[in-house]
């Protein structure tokens, strides 16, 4: 069987950064196996599936070990693929996921906004397991629903962790978010995910439901712009509603073919 996949650079205006994701359109689902080891031999952060439904996309998402309940890197490269490459006609597309719920992407030229659930967020203590990742302490923490935030005194800091893949693994969560005001942006971040077989994620849309929100209340602004500081580099902009958050940016087309599944 022959299966259609694109490779799309999102968050980037320009190949070669931003983060990489795989996309693949299909007219029905395969099974849950095949989608795993599609994902698992692309090797990329993060493989998207979708399926239209009426009007909307059931939209799935894959790492290269496990399904993962959002992604906003590949649900920004789906949307890009739809609009330009696979004949949606609206500048309104909406997706369903069966484990977050309903997203929708809005395309205004070449910015596309996702539109998905903020995260809740509580305070937690900085345990010894929390910190043992990284050679730098940081000052806070809280925990969303999958992932953790540390919170860090500035950017340099950010820029200057070395994590420790080993012991972030140990953590009992999808990841740990790693994060402080920025010198160009409002805030930046780094996000380290080898739980789910990701060690330094380039760009994570989903991170930011949970960076929005907290950066929103804590610098009391609704509209924040953010850099994600891996070596690929994304840009962002970022809006807070509530219990919803706009996560923006652009996309780029980096590679189309054919998988061969038998």
């Amino acid at each position: 069987m022959k299966q259609k996949i694109y490779q799309v650079d999102a968050f980037a205006n320009r190949v070669f950064s931003g983060n990489p994701a795989a996309v693949c359109p299909l007219k029905e689902w395969l099974s849950d196996d095949v989608m795993q080891k599609i994902a698992k031999e692309n090797n990329l952060a993060e493989t998207a599936f979708f399926v239209k439904e009426g009007d909307q996309y059931i939209i799935r998402w894959f790492t290269p070990a496990v399904e993962v309940d959002l992604c906003g890197h590949a649900t920004l490269a789906s949307a890009y693929v739809l609009f330009n490459h696979e004949g949606h006609k609206d500048a309104v597309i909406h997706f369903y996921s069966p484990r977050s719920g309903e997203l929708s992407v809005t395309k205004k030229g070449n910015l596309l906004t996702m539109n998905f659930p903020s995260d809740a967020l509580k305070e937690v203590s900085l345990t010894e397991e929390l910190t043992a990742g990284f050679n730098l302490k940081p000052q806070s923490a809280v925990k969303g629903k999958t992932d953790y935030l540390l919170i860090y005194n500035n950017e340099k800091e950010i820029r200057d962790l070395v994590p420790d893949t080993d012991a972030i693994f140990k953590v009992d969560a999808r990841g740990i978010i790693v994060t402080a005001p920025g010198d160009q942006a409002d805030f930046v971040s780094r996000f380290f995910a080898p739980q789910v077989g990701v060690d330094e994620d380039p760009v994570t849309g989903s991170a930011h439901t949970s960076l929005t929100p907290f950066w929103a209340k804590k610098l009391q602004k609704t509209e924040l712009s953010a850099i994600q500081l891996s070596s690929r580099k994304g840009y962002l902009q970022c809006k807070y509603l509530n219990d919803r958050v706009e996560i923006s940016g652009e996309a780029i087309l980096y590679m189309t073919g054919e998988i061969f599944t038998d």
